[in-house]
């Protein structure tokens, strides 16, 4: 297995994209080009710098540049987990009360990655969501369509994969989700995941334009659909002893969807990360 620096460095390299707010009724904000930049600072890739710059316009001009980062790095935080393809979830290691929350997800097919980082107040409420879609520099990667309904729905078959933030094991077992519409137009939803006695859970959502609402869900959660065939399911509340998930999903291909989840327990503490790749199988 690799290490977690090892899976770190699949993200290396520059990447053209932009950085899109959207609110919490889906609706765009605003959309700054960037450029993001990982470098090895020597031979054998034992010290990483990220430059990201973001611009005020498209031309990516010096004068129109917004601010420029640059962090080095020689090793991986404790807040993170990466996956053997370099995608990975951030975020804080404990929810505590009246502090703001804030996660970052990634996930990466050849030369395009899908970043979002959803924004919670210190109320709880979701405050907004950023979409960044990259693709390395001097490919032809093309963006995907926006997600839609119709093309979530049908029976999806994959595999996913929990690592803990101790890095003591890692999990491995299928998956299988079925979507289709029922006769008053919800969303219905059955998930099912394991090996031995696999679980079950079937929940409903209304479509609301781009937006799905899990409102009688035991936890429940709105998804919000959106460009490059991305997704984010959010709590629609961030409450203290109660347990909570943050998801991103992509549909890479019409036939292919990735997705993480970053859970959390009753106490608000980060138990792990999932990556689950799945094939539309009917």
């Amino acid at each position: 297995m690799k290490t977690q620096w090892e899976n770190f460095l699949q993200n290396l390299g520059e990447w053209h994209g932009s950085f899109t707010g959207i609110s919490s009724e889906a609706e765009i904000l605003q959309d700054t080009p960037s450029i993001l930049i990982l470098e090895s600072l020597d031979d054998q890739n034992k010290q990483v710098r990220l430059t990201l710059r973001r611009f005020y316009s498209f031309a990516k001009t010096p004068e129109s540049q917004v601010n420029e980062i640059v962090i080095d790095y020689q090793t991986t935080d404790k807040n993170i987990l990466y996956f053997e393809n370099g995608a990975f979830s951030r975020g804080i290691i404990r929810i505590v009360p009246f502090s703001k929350c804030v996660a970052e997800f990634c996930l990466i097919n050849k030369n395009r990655r899908l970043r979002l980082v959803p924004l919670f107040n210190q109320d709880g409420n979701f405050d907004k969501l950023t979409l960044i879609r990259e693709k390395r520099a001097g490919t032809d990667a093309a963006e995907n369509p926006p997600l839609t309904v119709d093309a979530l729905l049908g029976k999806w078959q994959g595999e996913a994969i929990t690592m803990y933030p101790d890095l003591g094991r890692t999990d491995t077992y299928p998956t299988q989700m079925k979507l289709n519409i029922d006769n008053t137009g919800r969303l219905v939803q059955e998930i099912t995941f394991g090996n031995k006695n696999p679980q079950i859970i079937t929940s409903s959502a209304k479509i609301e334009g781009s937006i799905l609402h899990f409102e009688k869900s035991p936890r429940p959660a709105k998804v919000f659909l959106l460009p490059d065939g991305g997704s984010a399911t959010l709590p629609v509340k961030i409450e203290f002893r109660k347990p909570l998930y943050f998801e991103i999903g992509w549909l890479v291909e019409p036939q292919l969807r990735q997705r993480i989840i970053r859970s959390y327990n009753d106490k608000g503490e980060w138990v792990s990360s999932t990556l689950v790749t799945e094939q539309k199988i009917e």
